[in-house]
């Protein structure tokens, strides 16, 4: 009898670990805000549940590099711009893209309007630009080499600041445009007390040389692993869910990612403008990673004059093997 009653329990306990979540680490490319509000959304809402997943969502930082994290095996997924995902694989990280939730870029340069700066081509010369790095820079690099502009200063170049994650070089008139998101740091210009009026925005979209952000990404290893790719499908359809959850409904999302925020740093009204910019770049996509949004960031990634982002096409750099399966 009593044997019989060790037995049911060991079952208990056996059957108790079979039905536990399995567990993921999601590394986020920035702190909590929602730029990040569908992983946030299928986590309160219970998609991950669902899905029988424990994902822990970390939150990134100014001194924290995505592709760096994944690489020590700090996280099994992370969120990271495609042109630093790119640079990191042809350096010899095998990183691979496996979602692309954000369909179009939100980054943009934003100039004192008083600076002069109306067209980029022509009046970009021998101003200071505020760029952001940490592999941040990429896009930027790529689209002076596109205008034929070096950034090593002169009167015939740019002279690039490297700032913070702050829009303080334009508040203080160090430099004459800042790099912003539509997003976030735009709004954070118009907190300050600055009209739209004497601001000039030159959207990267807008000049033909937007790269991807915000992809999902993971390593080669990873993907190699059955009942990781398993945890990745469930993962992918689950985020997914709770992106267009936030999509259509900014101000829930918002509030969610409020109550997530450990900092206190967030304001509510900073968030649901920051989820309704968020909301413009995820519409239109399912989750896939569209081929020729691929290889346009990639086009312009490899159009770099002498000193190209990235030397040759990657290969491998991509798959749809996760996206077709969460999405069926």
């Amino acid at each position: 009898m009593t044997r019989l009653m060790i037995s049911s329990a060991a079952l208990a306990l056996l059957a108790g670990a079979a039905n536990a979540a399995d567990p993921l680490t999601l590394q986020l490319k920035w702190v909590t805000q929602a730029q990040f509000a569908g992983y946030y959304v299928a986590e309160d809402k219970g998609f991950y549940d669902e899905e029988n997943l424990d994902v822990t969502i970390q939150p990134g930082g100014p001194d924290i590099a995505p592709t760096q994290v994944l690489a020590g095996g700090g996280a099994d997924v992370a969120v990271e711009w495609m042109p630093a995902a790119l640079a990191a694989r042809e350096k010899g990280l095998p990183i691979v893209n496996i979602a692309q939730p954000f369909k179009s870029s939100g980054m943009m340069l934003t100039c004192l309007k008083e600076s002069g700066v109306t067209d980029p081509a022509t009046d970009f010369k021998g101003k200071t630009l505020g760029v952001w790095f940490f592999g941040n820079e990429y896009p930027f690099l790529s689209w002076m080499a596109h205008l034929g502009l070096p950034t090593t200063g002169g009167p015939d170049g740019v002279t690039v600041l490297k700032q913070g994650f702050n829009v303080d070089p334009l508040l203080q008139k160090q430099a004459s445009c800042i790099s912003t998101m539509t997003y976030n740091e735009y709004g954070q210009v118009l907190d300050a007390g600055i009209s739209p009026d004497d601001l000039v925005t030159f959207k990267y979209e807008d000049q033909g040389v937007a790269t991807l952000e915000d992809g999902l990404y993971t390593l080669e290893s990873t993907l190699a692993d059955p009942a990781m790719e398993d945890r990745l499908v469930r993962f992918v359809r689950a985020s997914m869910k709770g992106w267009k959850y936030a999509e259509e409904n900014p101000e829930e999302a918002a509030q969610i990612v409020l109550d997530n925020d450990e900092t206190g740093a967030q304001t509510e009204a900073h968030q649901v403008r920051m989820m309704q910019e968020v909301a413009k770049l995820t519409v239109g996509s399912n989750g896939a990673l569209d081929e020729a949004d691929y290889q346009r960031t990639v086009d312009t990634l490899l159009a770099g004059g002498s000193d190209p982002v990235i030397s040759k096409a990657p290969d491998g750099a991509w798959t749809h093997a996760i996206t077709d399966k969460a999405l069926q």
